[in-house]
């Protein structure tokens, strides 16, 4: 059979798609509903890569669509399906439901002892698919140098955030520092205490701070190396509430590591 057998019609009842061995008509056009139909379909005729290979199978168990960000928001705490769907919103229901049960079912996630606060049952990480950090940080990393202005669509989490501070840090670099930052990213504040050479990261503000470093959009370009803290502190675009000081100590911990890879273009 080739493509041009295949026959697709829109109307008011949804998507229908057929040839000569089969028809399927789908209860609606939306695109959310429709990801949610091909993800129902890949899951029913789903093989193996057939690869006798631990990339193979680790693509196989967290490399679907949304698999791979469901396990950088559970990295940061236990969520239910719920707490996971409003970090993920361009997920449908259906397809995040399904994503959580083939990754209960490989070992990745198992429910938790506590539900949110609602009462719905929250998922973690088990000890194998927390193992998966430092594989999450990496490819954070990796993919970063990437990153040019935020696209219209895209939207930032507390979650995102902590996990690309985690990816950036330089335990080397904080040895001997004892330090709390509230930091105050884009309009979300993230508690990150430094002791040891050790990296602690929490949502919300931090009682006592050494200082409360709002950070703006700055970010990434401090980070990169982009642009310093004298420039975005002369130009008002971060404004430290403490000793300025902290800002450069602040952004010697956190690095990027500047890859030769282009900026991808927003659209």
């Amino acid at each position: 059979m080739t493509d041009n057998s295949w026959k697709v019609a829109v109307d008011s009842d949804g998507l229908t798609i057929s040839s000569d061995l089969f028809t399927l008509t789908t209860n609606g056009t939306d695109p959310v509903h429709l990801e949610a139909v091909v993800s129902e379909l890949q899951s029913a005729v789903r093989g193996t890569y057939g690869q006798y290979c631990g990339l193979s199978r680790a693509a196989e168990m967290v490399g679907e669509r949304w698999g791979i960000l469901i396990v950088r928001d559970l990295l940061v705490g236990p969520k239910s399906a719920a707490e996971l769907h409003t970090g993920l919103p361009k997920i449908s229901t259906a397809l995040l439901s399904r994503r959580l049960r083939e990754m209960t079912y490989s070992g990745v996630i198992r429910p938790a002892e506590s539900a949110d606060q609602t009462g719905q049952e929250r998922y973690e990480l088990t000890a194998y698919g927390r193992a998966l950090e430092e594989a999450v940080l990496a490819f954070g990393r990796w993919g970063a140098a990437s990153l040019a202005d935020p696209r219209q669509e895209d939207i930032v989490t507390d979650a995102s955030l902590m996990i690309a501070l985690k990816a950036t840090f330089l335990p080397e670099r904080a040895e001997g520092h004892e330090v709390g930052y509230e930091l105050d990213i884009g309009g979300h504040v993230i508690a990150a205490r430094i002791s040891g050479g050790v990296l602690d990261l929490e949502a919300g503000p931090l009682p006592g701070a050494d200082a409360r470093i709002d950070l703006g959009f700055a970010l990434l370009a401090l980070m990169t190396g982009e642009t310093t803290p004298q420039d975005v502190l002369a130009t008002g675009q971060v404004s430290v509430e403490g000793d300025a000081e902290h800002l450069a100590r602040f952004v010697s911990m956190f690095q990027l590591p500047r890859l030769p890879a282009p900026r991808v273009a927003t659209v």
